[in-house]
């Protein structure tokens, strides 16, 4: 009895088993790591996306008539609301769930097509040679695109839990991959105009080739449409928690690939100027604007994660930070009026102090009202669905992460 026991022939020991998840734990970022890498990336985004408007107000300042990138109000969208949502929730993910990634992603290739397309019309029409390496801003944005959609795909496929709805799904996954090379490469060498920017041609188009960034775009934008059939398979398909997680993410999917259909692909074989503005564009903006929305809720109402806490301190913060500003200003104005009724003199640096005061003796009960507010406003039914479900992987959306 006082022998160790000894692994039956033909089993592997306990701690060669675990060896490979061991790799696999150091192979992954720190939590530390990850929400440096997540800002990073967010401060990127919105680097590019502030600058590619600065770029645009420019060109038309020297131009006024100069054309736009197409996307740009899409694009500042997805860079300013994909990229801080993703920068937020990234660090709290499981290592092998990638969709607070995809998020972060998106919002930073979005910057970049921004970025570019306003660069290549500054640089070869507002102000030509102005500033160098016009052509070669252009012709990223001749495919880069294509990565976009791509990813927006593989968004819609993998949520919530950053795997497939049904093994079934493999080819799908596969074909989406394909096309996302095939396409990036056919974008890049075709000839004429390029897609955005239509007052510019491909640089490196390869003049007597086919023209195929039409036939791309139909078949990356049916790809998209796939995805989002994939949301509504696997919302019929769960229950409980992670059925609401879904329900809202679903519905938005939905709602961009069917309007990014319509404004890029439909419209332009029918030649209907409202059918791209009135039902195609605001489509498009109601799902690009939807989808952090519907992460965001997710989060709040239905514990994705358990990182309701940093979204809780976010919404808290940004309530308190926001009635402070409005009593602060409001109680300035009242006591310069004050003191002017009654010392005539503008401007007094009284009222500022006077309203410091104020502010110091109201930011703590404010922050517990609140703080109040918002936990029983969203986190009292999610905590009561949450008693409910029992997690069922580690990546499954109602899988807490200190458990």
């Amino acid at each position: 009895m006082g022998e160790k026991a000894r692994p039956e022939a033909g089993t592997i020991p306990q701690k060669a088993m675990r060896s490979p998840d061991l790799r696999l734990e150091a192979a992954v970022l720190s939590q530390s790591e990850a929400a440096w890498l997540a800002w990073y990336m967010c401060a990127l985004s919105l680097t590019f996306a502030a600058l590619g408007l600065l770029l645009l107000v420019l060109s038309r300042e020297a131009l006024p008539g100069v054309p736009v990138f197409e996307q740009w109000a899409e694009d500042t969208v997805v860079a300013v609301g994909f990229s801080t949502l993703g920068a937020l929730v990234a660090p709290r993910f499981p290592p092998k769930n990638p969709i607070a990634w995809l998020f972060c992603a998106i919002g930073l290739v979005a910057a970049v097509l921004l970025l570019c397309g306003e660069y290549a019309y500054y640089s070869l029409w507002a102000r030509p040679g102005s500033l160098p390496g016009g052509e070669v801003f252009a012709w990223i944005a001749s495919w880069l695109w294509v990565v976009h959609v791509g990813l927006f795909a593989f968004l819609g496929l993998l949520f919530p839990n950053g795997r497939l709805p049904t093994p079934r799904w493999h080819p799908f996954g596969w074909l989406v991959g394909v096309a996302v090379v095939v396409g990036t490469v056919a974008a890049a060498y075709s000839p004429g105009p390029i897609g955005g920017l239509s007052a510019i041609r491909n640089p490196l188009g390869i003049e007597g080739a086919p023209n195929l960034s039409d036939s791309v775009e139909v078949v990356m934008f049916a790809l998209t449409l796939g995805a989002a059939v994939s949301l509504l398979v696997r919302q019929r398909r769960s229950s409980g928690v992670e059925r609401q997680q879904i329900k809202w993410f679903a519905y938005a999917a939905t709602m961009l690939a069917g309007g990014s259909t319509v404004l890029h692909v439909i419209s332009d074989v029918v030649d209907v100027w409202w059918l791209h503005w009135e039902v195609g564009f605001v489509a498009t903006m109601v799902g690009l604007a939807g989808l952090p929305v519907a992460l965001g809720v997710a989060i709040l109402r239905y514990r994705l994660h358990d990182i309701d806490l940093i979204i809780n301190l976010t919404v808290v913060y940004g309530l308190l930070t926001a009635v402070l500003a409005g009593i602060f200003e409001v109680t300035v104005v009242a006591l310069q009026h004050l003191v002017l009724a009654l010392t005539h003199v503008e401007h007094s640096q009284v009222a500022y102090f006077a309203s410091a005061l104020v502010m110091a003796a109201l930011f703590e009960p404010l922050r517990r009202r609140i703080d109040a507010f918002v936990e029983r406003r969203f986190f009292r039914e999610s905590t009561q669905a949450g008693h409910g479900e029992q997690p069922t992987s580690e990546n499954t959306p109602s899988t807490r992460l200190g458990e």
